[in-house]
């Protein structure tokens, strides 16, 4: 079978290839498994070494082009994994990007999906910035979306979306809405979250951090393992489960709720008091306006039914990256 992954050169991206070639097999729309044979990354570009491996090509490009999509996925596409997007920041601060790749993006990828010979499985990656505004203490699985932000705007009218083209059967969709991923490698990126990373990448690699928020804020948090897991058991739940449970909505995932504060007493933890001396606070009120947005409690009790796991707690996160920088393997 031949696997699409949108954003597939990014930190998340690479690692579910990594994954997916790994396993070997994944269940198709029909319910059977199969044989990957083909892994296809679209991606705007890339800034790091990228996994290799002789199912997996690269292709850049920009995924709102519906020509690109069609050469990339001609007519013989089983699944799809939809990660690519502006990040919160910069969809903020660029609206028509945010618009054309986060929106204009999406539906050019789901009409392709509905040229293809055979039903796709497409696993929507969209995130906890569709809620927003005045929400109660605990977000709920029936709690309202309220986004107050262009990126959450975008992610809601992609959930939407998939929701729609799976109702009138041209997909198979699943939408999930991730919590803050956290520790992502490599450099800062324009996500209002970046600092949630960076103040655990940065002190553990010797430099200095940056956290534009106070130390009570609180995020709803997962790691990056439990984010690929999530995704790879979305897409291989059987369809009348997904149906039974979910209906044509989106599914709030399992985290950790997380202070700052908590985040940076398990750095000193596994990093000790030097690395904690790193941080600094310099308020930012960009970031904090959109961050605040951000509810950090939820009762996930859907993917709870559905057998989705959330991480034991923030130190066990902080470790698992710490064991990424000495263990050999590349944390790009």
């Amino acid at each position: 079978m031949k696997v699409v992954i949108t954003g597939g050169a990014g930190f998340l991206g690479q690692l579910l290839i990594r994954a997916l070639c790994a396993r070997g097999r994944l269940t198709d729309a029909t319910g059977e498994e199969r044989q990957i044979e083909q892994i296809v990354a679209i991606d705007s570009g890339h800034t790091h070494r990228l996994f290799v491996d002789e199912r997996v090509g690269y292709v850049v490009g920009d995924i709102s082009v519906a020509a690109l999509l069609k050469h990339v996925m001609a007519t013989d596409t089983a699944s799809v994994f939809h990660l690519a997007a502006v990040v919160s920041g910069a969809a903020e601060a660029d609206f028509d990007l945010g618009m054309r790749v986060n929106l204009d993006g999406t539906r050019a990828l789901l009409e392709t999906c509905r040229t293809q010979r055979a039903p796709v499985k497409a696993v929507f990656a969209s995130s906890v910035a569709v809620f927003g505004g005045a929400l109660p203490a605990v977000v709920t699985d029936d709690t309202a979306t309220t986004p107050v932000s262009s990126y959450g705007v975008q992610k809601l009218i992609g959930e939407l979306l998939v929701g729609e083209f799976a109702r009138k059967g041209y997909v198979d969709g699943r939408a999930l809405r991730l919590p803050t991923i956290v520790v992502r490698p490599g450099k800062p990126n324009a996500a209002a979250s970046s600092f949630a990373s960076g103040i655990i990448r940065e002190p553990l690699a010797g430099a200095e951090a940056i956290c534009p928020v106070e130390p009570e804020t609180a995020l709803w948090l997962q790691s990056p393992q439990a984010a690929i897991d999530s995704l790879l058991r979305a897409h291989d739940l059987p369809l009348a489960r997904w149906r039974e449970v979910c209906g044509g909505r989106a599914l709030n995932l399992p985290g950790l709720t997380v202070s700052v504060a908590q985040m940076i007493e398990a750095l000193r933890v596994v990093g000790g008091e030097a690395a904690v001396q790193r941080i600094r606070f310099v308020p930012d009120a960009r970031i904090r306006a959109i961050v605040q947005t951000w509810p950090a409690r939820f009762d996930a009790a859907r993917a709870n039914r559905l057998g989705f796991t959330a991480d034991a707690d923030i130190q066990q996160v902080v470790r698992a990256y710490a064991a990424t920088l000495t263990d050999g393997e590349s944390a790009r």
